[in-house]
Parts: structure tokens; sequence; C-alpha cells
């Protein structure tokens, strides 16, 4: 496979242009694709957004930064990448001969993304191409189960209490429990964005929010999960965060059946969610509400080395 049978897009009227091309591919595959409609889709809304405030220089700068690709055969979509403006690159399954052609045709562009994240067998495929490639060293930082929805099951005994919405005046919890969680997770670039104040451009900042709270009087949160937009008939639920000191009461289970069953009712096909392999509790949780294992992901990082 030759490099340049990638054919890569840029620029803030591509965008548009190339999801005319991909977008059924993308769809084809809703949950496999999860990260790589999301990823998309926050970049074109971004860009509009720009562009409809006439902010006309951020929305260059991003389209300018992000690029995004496809590899076609016999007139078919077979895969697709977006490398993002902060430098991640998500990759939809590819051969380990076609992530070795998209790494030689990044590299010839100066194009280096920060990390890969995609299926299992892709993240490695493209970060040991990456690496001979450029010098580069691949640095392992996120292994995770994807799970897709099949019949929501709320569990039993429910715990008392209720879903609500989260609104405006609860972006201050919101953002602390956030916080935490990506502390919990080793999720340091998040946690530096939150600390610089840019929410907005965190990965949760297009995200909608649900508290599992107390009965009233108190309406105290003890729980509390986030969606992404519907894209491509699928949504995403993430994250799902409950305080240490409140574990063990069946909060986290009911507020993602909450969150679960408005992506039902939004019209979502595919629900999906990722879970750490390493959490047999979170696991177990989401089998017993309806959850199946579909794939398994991971995550390198990239040394700023380059050969």
């Amino acid at each position: 496979m030759r490099p340049d049978d990638w054919q890569l897009t840029d620029g803030i009227d591509g965008i548009d242009g190339f999801l005319a091309r991909a977008g059924g591919f993308l769809r084809s595959r809703p949950a496999l694709h999860n990260m790589s409609l999301t990823d998309i889709e926050k970049l074109r809304v971004r860009i509009r957004a720009c562009m409809r405030t006439r902010i006309r220089g951020a929305a260059e700068r991003d389209a300018g930064a992000a690029v995004l690709g496809r590899l076609e055969s016999g007139g078919e979509v077979r895969a697709v990448f977006s490398l993002a403006p902060r430098g991640r690159l998500v990759l939809t399954p590819l051969s380990a001969e076609q992530a070795d052609a998209l790494a030689a045709r990044l590299a010839a562009l100066g194009r280096f993304p920060a990390d890969v994240i995609a299926d299992h067998d892709t993240a490695g495929a493209f970060a040991e191409a990456w690496r001979r490639r450029t010098g580069a060293v691949p640095v392992p930082f996120w292994r995770t189960h994807l799970n897709r929805l099949g019949t929501l099951a709320p569990p039993r005994p429910r715990p008392a209490g209720r879903g609500r919405v989260a609104g405006g005046t609860d972006r201050e919890q919101v953002v602390r429990w956030c916080r935490e969680f990506c502390v919990e997770v080793g999720e340091r670039s998040s946690v530096d964005l939150i600390d610089a104040g840019s929410w907005a451009a965190s990965r949760f900042g297009d995200r909608h929010f649900t508290f599992w709270e107390t009965p009233a009087p108190d309406g105290t949160p003890v729980s509390m999960a986030a969606a992404t937009s519907l894209v491509g008939g699928m949504v995403r639920v993430d994250p799902v965060y409950t305080p240490a000191h409140l574990r063990g009461r069946g909060y986290a289970g009911a507020v993602t059946v909450e969150v679960s069953r408005a992506a039902l009712a939004a019209g979502a096909t595919d629900v999906v969610l990722f879970a750490d392999p390493a959490n047999p509790t979170s696991n177990a949780l989401y089998r017993r509400i309806g959850y199946a294992h579909v794939a398994d992901f991971a995550g390198y990082r990239f040394s700023p080395g380059r050969a």
C-alpha cells in the first residue's frame, strides 16, 4: 500500500465535504467508530461556531491544525482517521500495512501526533509503525473495554432518589467532580485544562451531565454521569463518577441507567461506554444493567523525539 492512497482533508471548508464522503462509513459501525464520530463532530461544531461569530482566525487555526483522512478502495471508504488540533490521532480499524502507510504519510507531511487512540490491534500497529518511521517511543497510557448497550435493565433494588439533568447552577460541582475523576484515573491533560480554566477545550466541555440525587427535601447530588450528543446514531456515556465515600450504594448504576434511557429516547441506536478492565466492580455493574463487551481499545503517547 502506498502512503498517497490516503486522501487527506484540512481547511475550513473541507470538513463538510469529508463527511459527505466518509459519513456513511462512520455511521455503518457507530459503536466501533464512536470516537471518530464524536471527535470529528466536535471539530465541525467548533469551526462552524467560530464562523458564525466571525472569529475567523480561531476557525482557521483549528481547521489548519486538524487533519482528516480517508482510505478508499473500489470506490468505497475503508478507513478514516482524525488528527485533532491538540494532537490526538483517532483511527478506525486498520491493518498493519494500512497503519504503516498512514504513518509514512503523516511523517512526510510533518504532522506529528501527540498520541493515538484506536482499537487494541490498530493502536499497537500504528504505534510500532510510528516508532519505525520517526524514532518516537510509544508509551501505553490507556487500556479499556468498549461496551455496547443491549437491553437496558434498571438496577434492583433501585437506590432512593432520582435523576436530574444538571443545569447552569451546577457547573461548579460538575467541574469539580470531573477533575476528581481525572485525578483518580490519571488523566493529567484534562486536569491541566480544567485548572487553566479551559473547560470548553477539555473533553468534558460538550457533554450533557445528569446527577443522581438523594430524595427531597435535601436533593443532594451523590453521583454523576454524562453523555455525548447524538451523532451517527451513537451516544457515548462518559464519564461516570461517584465520590469514593458514596460508592457501593447503587448510585452509579442508577445514574448510568438515567443517561442511557435518555440516549435511547433521543433516538440512539448504539449507546456505548468505556470501562477499565482492571475494575471488576464497574464492569460487573455495566453487565447487570445491559451493557456487553464488544472490543478492546488502547492508547499510546509518543515521545517528542523525532528521527
